[in-house]
């Protein structure tokens, strides 16, 4: 058997004319988490429910575990959605009782495999409590524990942090990778940069249906070569391009290139560059409203392919 539990080949997925997903090929190997990076819009969800069969598509093929996407046993995939779907009127034992029983788990181990999602998700205090009286970040952990109640083999986790406060988000990062840790295969969305680079080990760049881009993050980042990020913004932006030709003449940078109104520029020991990218600045009569140095990330990666920053 291979060592890929989904495989896609050049699928395409249309909605009246619009092209969501547009020749999709990729394989996802067993028990890595497999991220969608891209911005709203862009195709991810769509992908996401043609390879798991909640989506047919348009042209092209899934194989799912070496099986025909149709032959393929639905309950071995478990999906928490971007929307909350809960019921108000159950507490968070009873949602997870309620899912474990339509998916036929034996009472003693869905009793044990409750206590230990609810464990693991911070929610032990809320077992009892009414589904309608919990915080968002509650609501989500609980979704996706909802999700995989059952144990599956591949979960998916579609903007899993949308509007997360900082620890939820902690309490998630740490369960999704205990998840690959089990031997889980979870497929990501998001279009958050720091989680798809802490939580993925392969990462696909995607954006208006297209693959752009399909690797690790370390040699996603590696591509558009070392140096470190300075961002700068101008009090004025009209006074951009006249900045960026006269540091291009000092010839101290790697790149430099105006991203929606921002500079951003790449450069070898930035921080030992500064005063003389400060001295370019002044000696175009522009004056500098902010300026932050930062070492690239995955948005570097997607500002390489585009020339533009991750939409939300």
């Amino acid at each position: 058997m291979a060592d890929y539990i989904i495989e896609t080949q050049n699928i395409t997925r249309k909605f009246d004319g619009f092209k969501a997903v547009d020749g999709l090929s990729l394989q996802i190997k067993k028990g890595e988490v497999f991220g969608f990076l891209g911005p709203n819009g862009a195709g991810k969800t769509t992908s996401i429910n043609m390879m798991v069969g909640l989506l047919k598509p348009t042209s092209g093929w899934v194989i799912i575990d070496g099986q025909d996407m149709e032959k393929f046993d639905k309950a071995a995939i478990g999906v928490c959605p971007q929307e909350i779907v809960l019921w108000d009127n159950l507490t968070c034992a009873e949602s997870l009782k309620l899912i474990g029983d339509m998916y036929e788990v034996p009472k003693d181990v869905l009793k044990q495999r409750v206590d230990q999602l609810l464990e693991d998700l911070f929610l032990t205090d809320k077992a009892n409590t009414l589904v309608k009286n919990l915080s968002g970040g509650m609501k989500r952990r609980l979704n996706l524990a909802m999700a995989v109640v059952h144990q599956p083999e591949i979960v998916v986790l579609d903007e899993p942090s949308e509007g997360l406060d900082p620890q939820s988000r902690q309490v998630l990062w740490k369960y999704i990778l205990s998840l690959r840790d089990e031997g889980k295969t979870v497929i990501l969305t998001t279009h958050l940069m720091d989680e798809a680079d802490r939580l993925s080990d392969k990462v696909a760049i995607i954006d208006h249906g297209k693959l752009l881009k399909l690797d690790t993050p370390v040699n996603l980042k590696k591509e558009i070569g070392g140096g470190d990020v300075v961002e700068i913004t101008l009090s004025d932006d009209s006074m951009n391009q006249k900045v960026i030709k006269k540091i291009e003449e000092t010839g101290n940078v790697l790149s430099v290139l105006e991203v929606e109104g921002i500079i951003n520029l790449r450069a070898l020991n930035a921080v030992g560059k500064l005063p003389q990218i400060i001295d370019d600045i002044e000696e175009t009569g522009a004056r500098m409203a902010d300026l932050s140095v930062r070492q690239n990330t995955l948005e570097d990666v997607f500002i390489d392919l585009t020339g533009t920053r991750l939409r939300e």
